[in-house]
């Protein structure tokens, strides 16, 4: 048995070894193919036909065995029906070129908006193709960031409504602080009834050693040429003056940030609604922060019925590397969540 054990240990760690050298071949000769293929790629998916072609296969399944014959010459019947009518799959004249379209964009944001440049080309590729009385619905999930990178993410959000495109931002989780800076932006927002909305304020917190070095008898010199060129620091010592001047630089970006809800959103009640807090969904209809509720998955297929629903996916080209870390962290992620629900379990089976 033991020699077994050993034997199968040795045929593992052989296949490990050659799995690893396979690994490293690949990513060599991925390497020396230089930097071709870094141009991003646009992906573009018709819903429409992905709905149909599900709803069909669930029908099927649903039917009794002596009944799928017919029902799949009925949908052969039916694809004869509508490509002599001009129709696709969808049921959606596409001999009409003035039909409605619905261009699909998403949004995910973390604290630096980091996926504004994608956004934005995807943006400007709708803007060139989409034709008067098309809609672009943008699925927007984001607790908010920076100021200055979310000012920009909602100047781009913007570039819709100036070209004259009906613009509907979806929010199934949270759009708040800057999500919600770029959320008013749209004709119409749409939010799930426990989405988190709202957060119209600003927040900044300055940790500061000062003491902690004075009594370590070290010194911390800041120099600056301009009175307000440093309001706070983490290491000098901070004054009265400082921190007045920082607050008046929130409020100032406050300030801003209601002026460009209140020129977006003119029936809200600034003064109610800029304090900071949060709202759900159907408290922020309530408040008129949105139009109405519902999640974005109902609202697409609704809008299915009257036009072709179009995603539009700009997606960077990732190397061997990347897509391996990708897949390693997304393993480990996995593994402590399942660890984590594990743990979460237990105490509901102890006794």
């Amino acid at each position: 048995m033991s020699e077994w054990l050993s034997d199968f240990g040795m045929f593992l760690a052989q296949l490990l070894s050659l799995a690893v050298i396979v690994g490293l071949a690949v990513a060599v000769a991925a390497r020396l193919r230089g930097e071709g293929g870094d141009e991003a790629r646009l992906k573009v998916e018709e819903l429409n036909r992905g709905r149909g072609a599900r709803s069909r296969r669930l029908r099927l399944a649903a039917s009794e065995p002596g009944a799928r014959k017919r029902l799949v010459k009925a949908f052969r019947r039916e694809d004869k029906r509508q490509a002599k009518a001009g129709k696709g799959r969808s049921g959606k004249d596409e001999s009409d070129a003035h039909a409605a379209t619905l261009w699909l964009l998403d949004f995910h944001g973390d604290i630096r908006a980091s996926g504004t440049g994608r956004f934005a080309e995807e943006i400007s590729a709708v803007i060139s193709a989409a034709e008067p009385g098309d809609e672009v619905v943008v699925r927007l999930e984001s607790a908010g960031g920076l100021v200055h990178a979310y000012g920009l993410a909602a100047a781009e959000l913007d570039r819709l409504r100036e070209a004259g495109l009906t613009t509907t931002v979806c929010v199934d989780k949270v759009a708040a602080s800057g999500g919600y800076l770029m959320a008013c932006g749209a004709d119409s927002v749409r939010a799930a009834p426990l989405a988190v909305l709202g957060s119209i304020g600003v927040v900044a917190q300055v940790p500061n050693v000062h003491r902690l070095l004075k009594r370590h008898d070290i010194d911390v010199d800041v120099l600056t040429a301009g009175r307000y060129k440093r309001t706070l620091t983490v290491l000098g010592e901070n004054t009265e003056e400082g921190r007045e001047k920082f607050v008046e630089d929130l409020e100032r970006t406050h300030e801003l940030f209601k002026r460009h809800v209140a020129e977006r959103r003119p029936g809200l009640d600034m003064e109610t609604i800029a304090t900071g807090e949060i709202w759900y969904g159907s408290e922020a209809l309530e408040k008129g922060l949105i139009d109405a509720l519902g999640t974005s998955e109902a609202y697409l297929v609704e809008r299915m019925a009257s036009a072709r629903v179009i995603r539009v996916r700009l997606e960077p080209p990732r190397r061997l590397g990347e897509r391996l870390s990708l897949a390693v962290a997304a393993g480990v992620e996995r593994a402590l969540l399942r660890g984590a629900e594990a743990l979460d379990a237990s105490r509901w089976l102890k006794r």
